[in-house]
């Protein structure tokens, strides 16, 4: 479905709204101001600016608490304004940034998009920098505790840290102290963002190993200015060094390098080679359960047992997190897995202490080999990363090697996408582009919609063999979208749902509470598809399996 037809769908529900209410004798102050909050998100989203702003400067007129009622030469004072609006410029309303397809190379190409974390719990300032800071195509995740600031820090491995000193549970000063190291050896700046300007305390975060202090309130132009400046400097680093400091295992861009001269050499002299991806399985629940401390422990444990078990000519990288690449010249894909299985054998008997206690690290594997028919650096991953996922579909502490008929014994990989949004058109546009995605690893995807949170509730939902991707509107007319949140959260495991809340813009109280229950993000109304679409496949990156 085209843009245009989105649109003229907005404007024949608009103008058919009207009509309706035209024929009645009172229409309540909270259906005016569902309508114009539901408008003003649509219009937004499907390019239809004028419309979007004249929703946004009528909104304020009306509450969605109050129990009056209009009559229709009340309400059409501000609502029959809309008519001329729709009719003024039909196809000429479109905005930069429009619907687009998920068939798009820029939403799930390979096109860098740097993350950076957000540690503060100045809920207006946070939404302002995330707006800023997205509108220059950096991802933003926003932390408004300690505690999920370093969940965060941990399980994504942000780009850049903006820390501030004040926070609710614990001090800024006492993250910056749980977090400088690893940060320095990942190479990870942290720039410190506060009110406090005493002398004493920029020096003792200089001491430690922030890149920047920066004062409250900023200038955003030059902070702009100064967040592209690190990112540079982040970048000529990452150029000059190909040894990953935790674990001392080669890191991603010799991985890069090293598949493109083994494809290169393999085309020219047909000389074959495996490749291995690997992840350390349950990883998150050692850090759980023992502390990051142990769990970097086990990192560089297992990249010594795997480097001391290896021949000279194989190269061993870390992929990310607790992902790991092996590459096997001279060798096809049985005589890799013989490697791998003894590997696996030998460290699954290692034995690691943490709180006082013994404990044990598996890991999966899947494997590739290069032929003539695939011999595309992109097809080689996809298929060994394909064969990863059937190890750990079976169970774990397994290696399986890619073929063909691989992907049909997935079948039961299953991926739920639910919209909870009473705005129909919210639901139809969101459904027809998912309808199209296609993450790595997932043979099926199911898409479901409720125009009612409590039908959303009470539809039995859930399956603990299944993975959830929940897009919940923040305001409904029966059940409150945090609320929705909350009974999410207290019911079902957070490993197996992601949430992203999709909000006003203005509803600043909605937003901290949303990310305080467990949010995993929150998009703000109107969005456009590519933004979501790719916020979406940010967050499934590390979400699923």
């Amino acid at each position: 479905m085209s843009t245009q037809k989105y649109k003229d769908l907005v404007e024949q529900r608009t103008k058919q709204t009207l009509q309706e209410w035209t024929e009645q004798p009172h229409i309540t102050e909270k259906e005016i101001y569902r309508f114009l909050h539901n408008l003003k998100g649509t219009a937004g989203t499907v390019g239809m600016k004028e419309v979007e702003e004249l929703a946004e400067t009528t909104l304020p007129y009306f509450s969605d608490d109050s129990i009056r009622t209009w009559r229709v030469e009340e309400w059409g004072e501000y609502l029959y304004p809309f008519i001329p609006v729709f009719s003024a410029a039909p196809s000429a309303l479109a905005v930069k940034g429009p619907v687009a397809s998920l068939e798009q190379d820029t939403l799930y190409g390979e096109q860098q998009q740097n993350e950076i974390l957000i540690i503060d719990d100045d809920v207006e300032l946070v939404a302002y920098l995330k707006e800023s800071l997205e509108r220059q195509s950096y991802y933003v995740s926003i932390a408004l505790s300690a505690e999920r600031g370093l969940r965060f820090f941990y399980e994504s491995k942000p780009d850049l840290i903006l820390l501030d000193l004040k926070l609710p549970d614990q001090s800024g000063m006492e993250v910056l102290n749980q977090i400088i190291g690893k940060a320095k050896k990942e190479r990870i700046p942290i720039i410190i963002i506060s009110a406090e300007q005493s002398k004493e305390i920029v020096m003792e975060a200089y001491a430690l190993g922030v890149m920047d202090f920066v004062t409250k309130p900023m200038d955003m132009d030059l902070f702009i200015v100064l967040i592209g400046n690190r990112f540079e400097m982040k970048r000529e680093w990452q150029e000059a060094i190909i040894i990953d400091e935790l674990t001392g295992a080669f890191n991603r861009k010799h991985f890069n390098q090293t598949i493109k001269q083994l494809i290169s050499d393999f085309r020219r002299t047909s000389r074959i080679f495996s490749l291995a991806l690997i992840d350390l399985d349950h990883f998150k629940k050692v850090n759980d359960t023992y502390g990051h401390l142990s769990g970097d422990e086990v990192l560089q444990a297992f990249a010594l047992h795997v480097q001391e078990s290896i021949r000279v000519e194989d190269v061993f990288c870390r992929f990310g997190g607790e992902e790991f690449a092996l590459f096997l010249p001279n060798t096809d894909a049985a005589s890799a897995q013989v490697v791998i299985r003894r590997i696996q054998e030998t460290f699954s008997a290692k034995e690691f202490k943490g709180k006082n206690e013994a404990f044990h690290v598996t890991f999966s594997c899947g494997i590739s080999e290069v032929t003539k028919s695939e011999n595309e650096a992109d097809k080689l991953v996809e298929e060994a990363d394909q064969a990863l996922y059937a190890s750990k579909h079976a169970g774990r502490n397994q290696t399986q090697l890619f073929t063909e008929l691989l992907t049909e014994s997935l079948s039961g990989a299953v991926l739920n996408v639910i919209i909870v949004d009473d705005d129909i058109l919210i639901r139809t546009i969101v459904t027809h582009h998912f309808s199209g995605w296609k993450p790595a690893n997932i043979s099926h995807i199911r898409i479901n919609s409720f125009g009612n949170a409590q039908e959303f509730l009470d539809s039995g939902w859930y399956s603990p063999e299944e993975k959830y991707i929940i897009l919940l509107d923040g305001v409904m007319p029966d059940l409150d979208g945090v609320e929705v949140l909350e009974r999410i959260r207290g019911a079902y495991p957070e490993v197996n749902v992601l949430v992203i809340m999709l909000t006003g813009r203005n509803n600043q109280a909605d937003i901290v509470h949303a990310l305080q229950m467990g949010a995993d993000d929150y998009v703000i109304k109107p969005f456009h598809m590519p933004e979501l679409l790719s916020r979406i496949e940010r967050l499934a990156h590390r979400f699923l399996f």
